[in-house]
């Protein structure tokens, strides 16, 4: 079967309209009150990998329900006008997530270069899923 667009050319399509945050950036924003990072990977990555620390987890399949006011399952934080920094594991997800959230307008929405695997690979801070630090 051939398809009209494969995924290469919606992330290309994606990563064209998009704000990317390098890694040298991202890790200076960690400390900031007016940045969110927002995993979006499926839970057992986060069991079996880790997380950005203060990073909140917004599955993928829920995402869109959760920042639309409208949704019966809309999440408040995603409504404080905070800097949305997403991530995946390689920023592929992350960036069609991205370029979704734009089209519903949501403002100050970017992600991370490389996803997680660079954040890891760049010996950056990560916590497990219950919270507690490690090193990567």
């Amino acid at each position: 079967m051939k398809l009209k667009i494969g995924y290469e050319e919606l992330i290309a399509r994606a990563m064209a309209q998009i704000e990317t945050v390098p890694i040298e950036k991202a890790q200076d924003l960690l400390g900031d009150p007016e940045t969110i990072f927002v995993d979006i990977r499926d839970i057992r990555e986060l069991e079996r990998d880790g997380m950005i620390p203060n990073a909140i987890h917004a599955p993928r399949g829920m995402l869109e329900f959760w920042v639309d006011p409208d949704s019966p399952y809309y999440k408040p934080i995603f409504g404080e006008g905070k800097r949305l920094i997403l991530y995946c594991a390689s920023a592929w997800r992350s960036a069609l997530a991205t370029e979704t959230l734009q089209a519903m307008g949501v403002p100050k929405i970017s992600h991370l270069e490389g996803g997680f695997s660079a954040w890891k690979n760049a010996q950056l801070p990560t916590v497990t899923k219950a919270s507690k630090p490690h090193s990567a």
